[in-house]
């Protein structure tokens, strides 16, 4: 125990002591240069703030679930090697049913539509 307390002390102190020293250290001296947008060289055609679509992020974040699902079902051909394999397969079932019913929830809503 006195281990771990010696390891969370020294990471809070060593971050805490770095965020410090960049801000400390940082020089912010912005220019008009620094703060327009670079296109290769050339003159920026139009705003560079442009705002995008909801639908990307809802694609992105969708993505992102089901590669979560994948990482927690990998294991699961060791897992039935345990000695109760029923848990597994239950908590298994259970996460493909939830992720199941969201993808479903999604397509009737028609997030996953991209004409309008």
């Amino acid at each position: 125990m006195n281990t771990l307390t010696f390891m969370l002390s020294l990471s809070l102190t060593l971050s805490t002591a770095l965020t410090t020293l960049n801000f400390w250290l940082a020089q912010t001296n912005p220019d008009s240069e620094k703060l327009s947008p670079y296109e290769c060289g050339f003159d920026p055609l139009g705003s560079a703030r442009l705002p995008f679509s909801i639908r990307f992020f809802l694609v992105a974040i969708l993505f992102l679930l089901f590669d979560l699902e994948i990482a927690l079902l990998l294991p699961l051909p060791w897992a039935t090697q345990l000695q109760h394999p029923i848990t597994t397969l239950t908590w298994t079932i259970t996460i493909i049913t939830l992720l199941t019913l969201g993808l479903i929830y999604e397509w009737t809503q028609g997030g996953l539509e991209w004409a309008e």
